[in-house]
């Protein structure tokens, strides 16, 4: 039984790497970087969106007759609380669009890095692990 196995280890070891085989494989390395700065990128936008969510909560029980300071570039002015409110969900639209867009490539990302999975485990089968730990 144990010379079966190793025998079986033996010929996947001996697979040969092609040219285009490193090209999937680096193809699919720079894709993986790719997906976690994608991943970092939706996370922080999140943490953002739920900011403004908790702002504009807070601007929603506000009183109307007091300014608000809002920060405009480096500077705080004093605006009504309704173009406060209304430029927290004209940013909070922004943001969702964002979100949205980096979604949409993660989406694109991770068919890619599939398709090369198909193609590299076909090849390779136990010698190459492509999963994340």
């Amino acid at each position: 039984m144990s010379s079966k196995l190793n025998q079986q280890s033996e010929n996947e070891a001996e697979v040969e790497v092609s040219w285009t085989d490193q090209q999937n494989i680096n193809a699919f390395s720079k894709l993986n970087a790719k997906i976690d700065d994608l991943e970092e990128q939706y996370e922080k936008l999140k943490q953002e969106k739920e900011y403004l969510d908790d702002v504009s909560m807070e601007l929603e029980l506000a009183d109307e007759d007091e300014p608000i300071r809002h920060k405009v570039g480096d500077a705080f002015v004093h605006i009504p609380v309704s173009e406060a409110l209304e430029r927290v969900e004209k940013d909070t639209e922004k943001l969702k669009l964002q979100m949205e867009s980096v979604e949409s490539d993660m989406d694109s990302v991770q068919n890619k890095m599939s398709e090369l999975k198909k193609v590299l485990y076909a090849k390779f089968g136990n010698s190459i692990n492509l999963e994340k730990d």
